[in-house]
């Protein structure tokens, strides 16, 4: 069986790594047989700084579903066409939005110095900030702020693109239309109900839907449509994690 896990709120929380217990109860699936996998909105290479580097051999999906990683070897899955990305800069512009955008490797970023997204942006200095003209392969775009951030949602949602709201940032994520976790997932081998997935957004969805099985973390109005259960977000939730790894690995063992 393969067990997909999201990162930010749902195997690690607050920009901090994901703790050696739950590494330690990952690694225990792989020798009792399971792949695991991990899919974020996080870049690949946001992705290696909160997993240790035992684990950045791993199958990765990052940026919503825009680039995936095989043996450490990082490709894009999809990126903006001219088209698209010049309508968004322009909305950008007309809107006075901040924001970070993402190459397959590389980033520009524009938005405050406080921001609570710089907490796990490039913290040890991988990549480099651009300048957006100069930043090549754009594969995800994250608006911060605006003076107006409903109206600029209002137009980018008539333009070829995927939106995901992130309520409790205020923030807006873009990808390529069609892209997604689990377009991307497919693409690393993994078949529609052949695999169980651990997540807590929206962006989670297809990740949910396309599962044999799926654990929500915390509760999200949305996401627990899709959810075949929960894992309430407490003090002892990563204890919790790992006693419903163990029970998955029994119940779907080999």
């Amino acid at each position: 069986m393969q067990f997909v896990f999201d990162l930010d709120g749902t195997i690690c929380f607050e920009g901090k790594p994901v703790t050696e217990p739950i590494l330690y109860s990952m690694e225990h699936l792989t020798e009792k047989g399971h792949e695991v996998i991990f899919a974020s909105a996080r870049p690949i290479r946001d992705m290696l700084l909160v997993l240790h580097k035992r684990f950045h051999g791993y199958k990765m999906v990052g940026g919503n579903g825009s680039l995936i990683c095989m043996n450490g070897n990082v490709k894009q899955n999809a990126e903006f066409d001219d088209r698209t990305l010049k309508q968004i800069k322009v909305l950008i512009e007309e809107y006075h939005a901040t924001y970070l955008i993402d190459g397959d490797w590389d980033y520009s970023y524009t938005g405050p110095v406080d921001h609570p997204i710089l907490n796990h942006l490039d913290t040890q200095k991988l990549a480099v900030n651009r300048p957006l003209e100069r930043l090549e392969h754009i594969v995800k775009i994250a608006v911060l702020t605006s003076f107006n951030m409903e109206s600029l949602k209002k137009k980018l949602e008539n333009l070829d693109v995927i939106i995901h709201t992130h309520h409790q940032e205020g923030m807006l994520d873009i990808s390529p239309c069609g892209i997604h976790k689990w377009s991307a997932l497919q693409k690393l081998g993994v078949q529609k109900g052949k695999y169980i997935a651990f997540g807590n957004d929206v962006n989670d969805i297809t990740m949910f839907e396309n599962a044999q099985h799926s654990v929500m973390i915390g509760q999200h109005p949305i996401l627990s449509h899709y959810a075949d259960e929960s894992i309430e977000k407490d003090s002892i939730v990563e204890e919790k994690i790992i006693e419903k790894l163990a029970e998955l690995d029994k119940r779907f063992a080999y």
